[in-house]
């Protein structure tokens, strides 16, 4: 979002413009005026952590103090809040992502299919292990810099980590400039820069008579992401990229590509489908992304196909591509057949990338599945998420009423009303009106957060219906995740067709995100739908999650029944939050509290 002002961001000036607002940056922070008081609440870890104390830093000019306490503590059952307050994870677990938690995944090694990298996935530990306290942030932790100087810059102290820069900083992902990280936009297959790689990719789609953007490319799914400029540089053409890798070797890349500001998220493709729905992506990328695609007859690629809409690419960067030694004329040739028996097309071969088309042809997967060379899918009921679901070993035939829908390009797709709504009981009245609501909700919001468009950037709608609150964001300068949890009605499908990006998630369990990714979470109507879902899908664990999720000094904006708002009310002091109550009205035009909630800057010394 916000791709196409960006653009004019980042024109032939851009070098200059970057370093002056750096400096600007530099300057401000250590003025203490980036974002209000930037100084954190300091938590004493002392060996008294019973009566451990919060206190402001000198440069504030008020002591404040708490009594949350420092220690590590397990969710219990049945669940007990203490009366000082959520303990404070030792400092330690600054990176704590429950399902991501490589010392549970080890536990979970012997009954793991390791040969297709099951051990990547989502592991959720049970209740009785997932740790029960607010996640610190790391020494030194800084208010991030703001976009679009994020873009190229960001604190080293807040992703503190090395191995990226000495074994990728050759091919342009990372290096280090004294207090900050820099990303010149290189990556393994565009170490001279993403933008020329992009263009070259346009050139080779097009036949050398336009770019991604004409080509029809609006979003993007980008595998194994690395720290995303990819992503990064796709923006000012408005093409929006949903971009993960997994938690790998590759330390923390997106984490990197969080606190730049482009939209990621923790992902893995190995034994279950990814949590999108089918025929969402016009182009599937894959740039050095370490994934197998020859091997287990091709059931990636054939996920692959799943995800791009008729017509879609497959970009695949990496050497079996371009080189003739070692093993890779073997697995290039395997990837040409399992493409051939798919029915895509190879249209572009060049430098060191290979471009495939999905080209929409029944006859011909008809064709192949009787000669035994794909096997096609039995039907499949499109209305359910993609959660938690096994990778599937066929393709799915497509209807012909559906080859015949095409969607417009943006900005007019963010006001398709999809068919898929339609499927499951959603007019066309409700999705307009669920629209104008959220146009005018915005504007209430940021009055009451009293802040800039420019202090937020990445958000993520917890509950996102039909996207109306993105689509209400797309002038702001900001990337919007939207969530649909997997026990209501899939309308993502219908939020990809309005040309935006999401996940499936069930908020039962944590997202798969590090820490302090968040400037602004939105949950409407979220918190009583877990209402009566029992054990780790009570309130004060989503409000933990959140807590989680979130930048320090970033703001939840709950929308909920009375009972849940009134609860929170008491609750967020517990959390470190602030909390303040207003009265909005519904879509019904019924009065409804509006609660903005602010996560507190703390740190522990």
């Amino acid at each position: 979002m916000g791709g196409l002002a960006l653009g004019s961001a980042f024109d032939s000036k851009s070098g200059q413009m970057i370093m002056v607002a750096l400096l600007l940056m530099v300057g401000s922070f250590y003025v203490g005026n980036l974002l209000g008081n930037n100084a954190p609440i300091y938590i004493s870890q002392g060996s008294d952590t019973s009566s451990s104390s919060l206190s402001a830093s000198s440069s504030s000019p008020a002591i404040s103090t708490f009594i949350n306490k420092v220690s590590l503590t397990y969710r219990e059952t049945p669940l007990v809040i203490p009366a000082n307050g959520i303990n404070i994870c030792p400092l330690k677990f600054n990176e704590y992502i429950p399902c991501h938690d490589i010392f549970f995944v080890k536990q979970l090694l012997p009954s793991l299919n390791v040969s297709r990298r099951e051990e990547l996935e989502r592991h959720c530990p049970p209740l009785e292990k997932r740790l029960f306290c607010l996640v610190p942030p790391p020494e030194d932790y800084k208010i991030p810099i703001k976009w679009p100087v994020s873009r190229d810059y960001v604190w080293r102290s807040n992703v503190n980590h090395t191995r990226l820069a000495e074994v990728k900083g050759g091919q342009n992902w990372v290096h280090e400039k004294n207090q900050l990280w820099w990303f010149p936009g290189g990556g393994t297959h565009f170490k001279h820069g993403a933008a020329e790689y992009i263009q070259r990719l346009g050139n080779m789609i097009t036949n050398e008579t336009g770019d991604l953007r004409s080509a029809g490319v609006v979003q993007v799914l980008d595998v194994g992401c690395g720290v995303a400029s990819f992503s990064a540089y796709l923006l000012p053409l408005d093409i929006q990229t949903m971009s993960f890798a997994p938690k790998d070797s590759h330390e923390n890349q997106i984490q990197f590509a969080l606190e730049r500001g482009i939209g990621a998220m923790i992902s893995a493709i190995a034994t279950k489908q990814l949590p999108y729905p089918s025929n969402s992506f016009e182009m599937v990328h894959c740039s050095r992304c370490r994934v197998d695609w020859h091997e287990n007859d091709g059931i990636l690629l054939k996920e692959v196909n799943r995800l791009l809409r008729p017509n879609g690419y497959f970009v695949y960067s990496a050497p079996p591509a371009y080189r003739k030694d070692k093993n890779y004329p073997v697995i290039w040739n395997k990837l040409v057949d399992l493409t051939t028996a798919m029915c895509w097309k190879l249209i572009a071969q060049k430098v060191q990338t290979a471009i495939w088309l999905k080209d929409e042809n029944p006859s011909c997967l008809q064709h192949n599945a009787e000669l035994k060379l794909v096997d096609i899918c039995d039907a499949v009921d499109e209305t359910k998420p993609s959660w938690k679901t096994p990778l599937m070993n066929c393709i799915q035939l497509r209807s012909a009423q559906k080859d015949t829908w095409k969607l417009p390009p943006r900005p007019e797709r963010l006001s398709v009303y999809s068919e898929s709504l339609s499927k499951i009981g959603i007019s066309k009245e409700e999705f307009t009106t669920d629209t104008s609501f959220w146009q005018e909700q915005i504007h209430y919001y940021w009055k009451l957060m009293n802040i800039s468009k420019g202090e937020i950037r990445n958000v993520m709608d917890m509950n996102a219906f039909c996207g109306g609150f993105a689509v209400a964001l797309n002038g702001f300068p900001v990337w919007v995740m939207n969530i649909v949890p997997s026990s209501m009605q899939n309308t993502l499908s219908a939020i990809y067709d309005r040309g935006l990006i999401g996940s499936f998630h069930d908020w039962c369990e944590p997202f798969s995100t590090y820490p302090r990714t968040y400037d602004l979470l939105h949950a409407n109507r979220l918190l009583s739908h877990y209402k009566s879902s029992g054990e780790g899908c009570q309130l004060e664990d989503i409000m933990l999650e959140m807590d989680r999720v979130l930048r320090p000094q970033g703001f939840v904006i709950i929308r909920d029944d009375d009972s849940i708002t009134s609860r929170i009310q008491d609750l967020a002091p517990k959390f470190l939050w602030e909390v303040e109550s207003h009265t909005l009205e519904n879509k019904e035009k019924q009065r409804e509290t509006v609660l903005i909630c602010r996560k507190k800057f703390w740190a522990i010394v």
